[in-house]
């Protein structure tokens, strides 16, 4: 039953990495449960994060009878960092992620994402519905394809100073800015003390690699925190920032997709987090059931159990229909 479901993390069971060729490039990949070979189950991060975000998941879903693959996605980690802005464009992103399985040669799994590795999930969905069981994602939902390109959309509506729009017209000034100030910009990225409406973060990202005081509450420990630290000192945060710069290029390549998902879906968002609630996400996504959890954008990592415990419950409820 999923309320006798072990939850706990075990930091000692973070697995070791695997260098995995795929679609081009290599990506780092983590993996647990390998002797589950009939219930894959495949975690994607986001922004800036790693696949250690993942590490109070995946004994748990090991446990529970998944194989646990959690791969760096490119850009990320000790995976691939190409030279070419579209060479992070979604069918890249998605790319990876289907010889992913063809690598460990799966038909199809169920998919996890948080934040922009969500973004990937429902566009994964949408581009190869063949290849996902089940979605599952954390804190952004579903993004509605409207009539203008979404750069263009949210200029229009937050201005050219918002983060999303200024990584796009001015290439090049905070992927130097936030390389040079990591550590601060991480820790403080990593609190509980963002800022609640997207239209008021404004330069949210240099802002925090800016400040001289520390924000309040941290999500992780210090040693934690040192996994995101060293990856991102080591390869910088261009690669990364590069999803951002393809939002529009997206927009375009999503233009013929059927936009409705049909498979099951579990949303959880953070009440306290800044992006908000899709009210309609049921028109596009109609197999979805919606948790909200009371904890900000880092979900995963701020309320690790009750995370695991909504996840694998229901799982087990889709396994039992």
């Amino acid at each position: 039953m999923a309320n006798a479901i072990n939850t706990k993390f075990n930091p000692i069971e973070f697995p070791k990495p695997t260098m995995i060729q795929v679609n081009g490039i290599e990506l780092e990949v983590f993996e647990a449960g390998q002797e589950n070979v009939d219930k894959p189950i495949v975690l994607c991060h986001g922004f800036p994060e790693h696949a250690f975000s993942w590490r109070h998941q995946i004994s748990a879903l090991a446990a529970a009878g998944y194989h646990v693959i959690v791969p760096n996605q490119r850009g990320y980690g000790n995976s691939s960092h190409p030279s070419e802005v579209t060479d992070y464009d979604i069918e890249h992103l998605t790319g990876d992620l289907v010889a992913l399985l063809d690598y460990y040669g799966y038909e199809k799994a169920t998919f996890v994402g948080h934040d922009w590795g969500a973004n990937v999930v429902w566009s994964l969905t949408l581009l190869y519905p063949k290849r996902v069981n089940k979605v599952i994602n954390l804190a952004l939902p579903y993004q509605e394809r409207g009539k203008k390109p979404w750069i263009e959309f949210m200029e229009e509506i937050f201005g050219e100073d918002f983060y999303f729009v200024h990584f796009n017209r001015q290439p090049g000034i905070a992927d130097a800015i936030l390389d040079k100030n990591v550590s601060k910009f991480l820790r403080n990225l990593f609190s509980k003390n963002l800022p609640k409406k997207a239209p008021e973060s404004g330069m949210l990202m240099i802002n925090l690699a800016t400040k001289e005081e520390t924000l309040g509450e941290p999500i992780m420990s210090e040693d934690e925190l040192d996994v995101f630290v060293s990856a991102f000192e080591l390869k910088g945060f261009t690669g990364s920032i590069n999803w951002y710069r393809n939002l529009d290029r997206n927009w375009h390549l999503l233009a013929k997709v059927d936009p409705i998902i049909q498979q099951p879906a579990l949303m959880i968002y953070g009440n306290q987090d800044m992006i908000p609630k899709f009210e309609r996400l049921s028109e596009f996504v109609p197999k979805v059931e919606v948790v909200s959890l009371e904890c900000g954008h880092w979900i995963q990592q701020e309320l690790p159990e009750a995370t695991n415990q909504t996840i694998l419950k229901w799982l087990e409820q889709q396994d039992n229909y």
